[in-house]
């Protein structure tokens, strides 16, 4: 099987994601939104609230397998396993890079 490469603001994110809050924040912009479960998240200081609350609840791993390039847009398919409802589930990640840095991230089923 061949592996997956992914761009270098994305596999940075996708390595901070399973480390802390700190290292998510710094895979973004300062202006940089993040859309999960219904909700928008704003910048740097909202994105930390965002993933504190989300690594206090759950417990999880996140496996990316594949990746699409649309209109300037990076989609990929991660398997995502943990202590959650539904778990495992593959989650589509919508990712819009600028500046070697995320601007937008939104996270669907």
């Amino acid at each position: 099987m061949t592996a997956l490469i992914l761009p270098e603001p994305i596999a940075a994110y996708f390595a901070a994601d399973q480390q802390n809050q700190e290292a998510v924040v710094r895979c973004f912009t300062a202006q940089a939104v993040v859309k999960d479960e219904g909700r928008s998240h704003v910048g740097h200081d909202a994105i930390r609230a965002w993933k504190v609350d989300a690594s206090s609840k759950y417990t999880y791993t996140s496996e990316p397998f594949a990746l699409e390039q649309k209109d300037g847009r990076h989609l990929v398919t991660s398997r995502v396993a943990g202590n959650f409802p539904g778990s495992p589930v593959d989650l589509r990640y919508d990712f819009r890079l600028e500046r070697g840095l995320i601007a937008s991230l939104e996270i669907k089923v």
